[in-house]
């Protein structure tokens, strides 16, 4: 209590200097907001649409489709060596050039591919190849070496 007493002046003046303080920091900000609120306001609108554009942006660019990778053992037989059956290449009445086509279209090789290795056009192996279709009766190319293999026309 008597530190009190002996100090009561200096604590009065201390707590008063405090309030004339915080009296001028609010009227200094009330200047700022008051003189500049249309910049406050900008800045505010600034803020809120940077922020909806972000989300925004994260919810348009994020994937509808899930990619899921499923492992499966696949089991390849090798197949035994068959004969070509040559009766069966004279019935259909492919040529040469579309057993060639035809071969090179089995191991997967596209058309411009396979016309680098026989050194033909690729509107040539496209003519073969439509020959091969419409001999064969298929539509597709894998249609095509499935019934060839199935007839024993290639390997």
């Amino acid at each position: 209590m008597q530190l009190l007493n002996k100090y009561k002046e200096t604590i009065i003046f201390g707590i008063s200097m405090a309030a004339l303080l915080i009296l001028l920091k609010l009227l200094e900000a009330n200047f700022i907001v008051f003189n500049y609120r249309l910049d406050f306001f900008i800045g505010a609108i600034a803020i809120i649409f940077t922020v909806l554009g972000i989300w925004l942006a994260l919810k348009l660019v994020k994937p509808k489709i899930e990619t899921r990778i499923i492992e499966k053992e696949v089991y390849i037989n090798t197949p035994v060596q068959k004969e070509i059956d040559l009766g069966e290449i004279e019935k259909l009445g492919l040529s040469k050039r579309e057993l060639d086509v035809l071969n090179l279209m089995a191991t997967g090789l596209s058309n411009e591919e396979i016309a680098g290795k026989l050194f033909i056009g690729v509107n040539t192996v496209k003519t073969h190849s439509s020959n091969i279709f419409v001999k064969l009766d298929v539509k597709r190319r894998t249609q095509a070496v499935e019934k060839a293999k199935r007839l024993n026309i290639i390997q």
